[in-house]
């Protein structure tokens, strides 16, 4: 039994998917973008740095339209932004990033 869990482990690992892959919550993504995202970025925007929006275009411009990308960033930071790692789990974090990419592809015309 065990070597079947390992071996479907593995071809889950070699196929791309996780365990928390099945779980992303974007209901909870909205609510943890709500309390620690919009103030930099309502509704898809950047207040700091106005080219470098969530809006999809802009998001494939700098290499950000994957949940990897934006994950990396929210986790570690980068120039203005700060660094979320320590504050978030990884999956509220994965969450964020799923929710993030949700809204660019909607337009950012849900809230």
């Amino acid at each position: 039994m065990k070597k079947v869990i390992s071996v479907l482990i593995l071809c889950m690992f070699l196929l791309g998917f996780s365990p928390s892959a099945f779980a992303v919550d974007l209901e909870a993504g909205a609510k943890l973008f709500k309390a620690n995202c919009a103030a930099c970025h309502a509704l898809g925007s950047n207040r700091v740095v106005a080219a470098k929006t969530l809006k999809k275009a802009a998001l494939e411009k700098y290499a950000m339209y994957s949940i990897d990308a934006i994950t990396y960033q929210v986790t570690k930071g980068k120039n203005a932004m700060p660094a979320f790692g320590k504050k978030l789990k990884a999956d509220e974090i994965e969450n964020v990033a799923s929710y993030v990419l949700a809204q660019a592809d909607a337009g950012w015309k849900n809230k």
